[in-house]
């Protein structure tokens, strides 16, 4: 049986006095899976990526992801898991506009320590498979949106994450570029990346995913593989 790269166990998370953001979800995710997780504004989408990604802690239940108590983390030892383990790509691409788009991808590398060479050398790499190689000496700014998602996917595969979490990465996107972005997504899958995907698009959830989870109110109301056309 294939030990669970996620899992989730009775997971709450309060945040003040009113219903719970997350309310006893219980979830495992196999290693190589691609998981949409689908749901309304509130639903608790966001809120379930941070807690596998060590950005929250839960007020109940515990998280583990690839053998890793991440509930039980301090605020160090979650940067450092991360670091590790986790490769995170936002909608808004969160990228450092003073810096080369060689220097943004090869920035997780170096705060965990990797000579600069082999740092330079993964960047080149990464930007070349991903397409965006003719921009390493260029600066974020004079990309296009789609462009800068690329860079951004660079940046978190750069450390070989076990695990690529992913927050509406195409919804600062026009169609085109968003189009450009599920394929990069479906293809890092195809080649045995672990995603977990939060996303208000059902299309790009049923290119990417191999299934689906549906969030209402802070727990699961559906969870199911994503049907094939053949």
């Amino acid at each position: 049986m294939t030990v669970p790269l996620i899992e989730l166990c009775a997971v709450s998370r309060r945040y003040d006095e009113g219903p719970p953001a997350l309310n006893e979800v219980t979830l495992s995710i196999a290693p190589g899976e691609s998981v949409a997780v689908l749901g309304p504004s509130g639903s608790g989408k966001s809120t379930l990526l941070n807690l596998v990604a060590g950005l929250d802690r839960p007020s109940a239940g515990t998280v583990t992801v690839d053998g890793v108590r991440v509930d039980q983390l301090g605020e160090s030892a979650s940067a450092r898991y991360r670091r590790a383990r986790i490769g995170l790509v936002f909608q808004f691409f969160n990228l450092l506009d003073d810096l080369t788009v060689a220097d943004n991808v090869m920035l997780p590398a170096q705060l965990a320590g990797t000579a600069r060479g082999t740092a330079q050398r993964r960047a080149t790499e990464l930007l070349g498979t991903l397409g965006v190689g003719r921009h390493a000496s260029a600066y974020p700014g004079r990309l296009s949106g789609g462009e800068r998602q690329r860079v951004a996917v660079a940046r978190a595969l750069m450390n070989r994450p076990a695990l690529l979490l992913a927050d509406e990465p195409t919804g600062a996107l026009d169609t085109a570029a968003g189009e450009d972005v599920q394929r990069l997504l479906t293809d890092l899958h195809a080649d045995g990346q672990t995603i977990v995907l939060v996303t208000h698009d059902l299309a790009l959830a049923e290119s990417c995913a191999t299934r689906t989870v549906h969030l209402l109110d802070g727990r699961v109301a559906a969870d199911s593989a994503v049907a094939r056309v053949r």
